[in-house]
């Protein structure tokens, strides 16, 4: 019997998040990224010697510390990447790509807060000190929770796995690579459009002193997580058809909790961004933990009615 050609949507999903593609576009962005801060390097030293006459223009030419933005911005985006990549393979490992996402935007947030340090004995008393406190007490907090649901996530695929795939749940696997190849052109066409018109604004165009540069996080991210959103609410809806048990219902529903506080921290600065961020992931560690405890107690119950009907 002669196997059936693979359809347009296979043909898409090999063409775009295959691990081939994957690994081809690791090794561009790695390039890219080094490639990126050396240039920026080469801009603030040539601004320094006043090759270049720049530095009036942006914040991000005056410290060679400021360069770490440039690669990591592009390391975020292949991390965005990774998250549609692992959409249609698991719910869990997406969930867990956002929460790296914004450990990392954290982490970058460390190196901008440690170009404007003041050392001094009124430490908790400076706004940009306090603020490096309180991203690098995040910063570790963070990668423990993120260490503690991917725990929970591996155990929760080992139970996927053991399981025999229904019809209804090929097509819901199905609607995932659907989605999310939907997403990979939005993600170059949000991206490409906001890092241009920040790279516009921050280095081309004169801005007058003490004023804040323009945050990429706020044109990038909160436009992506939002859609992302809409996403989580679409899977929702959409693996209802594939099945109606409350605690998988609910812990769809409570990821999508999560990325909603994700949005949000965009939307403020300071401590309350901090907590923002930090309350996300602790939730959605704990609903998959109570999920995991249903989960354990349903094949409890299996068991002993097999063992019971034999």
């Amino acid at each position: 019997m002669q196997a059936a050609s693979p359809s347009l949507i296979d043909k898409l999903y090999q063409l775009f998040l295959s691990e081939k593609t994957k690994a081809k576009s690791e090794h561009i962005i790695t390039l890219i990224a080094i490639g990126s801060f050396l240039l920026h390097l080469l801009i603030i030293f040539l601004c320094r010697i006043e090759v270049l006459d720049l530095q009036n223009y942006s914040a991000l030419l005056g410290n060679p510390i400021g360069a770490i933005y440039t690669p990591f911005s592009f390391i975020l985006v292949y991390e965005v990447y990774l998250l549609i990549y692992n959409l249609p393979r698991s719910i869990t490992t997406y969930i867990g790509k956002q929460y790296e996402i914004m450990t990392l935007i954290v982490i970058r947030r460390v190196f901008k807060d440690l170009s404007h340090l003041e050392l001094s004995s009124n430490w908790f008393g400076i706004k940009n000190d306090l603020q490096f406190t309180f991203d690098i007490i995040a910063s570790l907090i963070l990668f423990c929770l993120i260490f503690i649901f991917m725990r929970l996530s591996k155990k929760n695929q080992q139970k996927i796995y053991a399981e025999q795939p229904t019809p209804a749940l090929s097509r819901f696997l199905r609607f995932k690579k659907i989605v999310a190849l939907s997403l990979v052109p939005l993600l170059v066409i949000v991206g490409s459009y906001s890092f241009v018109n920040w790279t516009m604004e921050n280095f081309f165009t004169v801005q007058a002193a003490g004023v804040p540069l323009t945050n990429i996080n706020n044109i990038f991210f909160d436009t992506f997580f939002t859609i992302l959103i809409l996403v989580d609410v679409l899977l929702l809806l959409f693996s209802l058809r594939h099945t109606d048990q409350f605690h998988k219902v609910f812990r769809n529903s409570g990821f999508i909790i999560s990325t909603i506080l994700i949005r949000l921290s965009f939307g403020v600065e300071g401590l309350i961004n901090t907590l923002l961020i930090i309350s996300s992931v602790l939730f959605g560690v704990l609903i998959l933990a109570i999920y995991n405890l249903y989960e354990q107690q349903q094949h409890q119950k299996l068991a002993e009615n097999n063992r019971n009907g034999s």
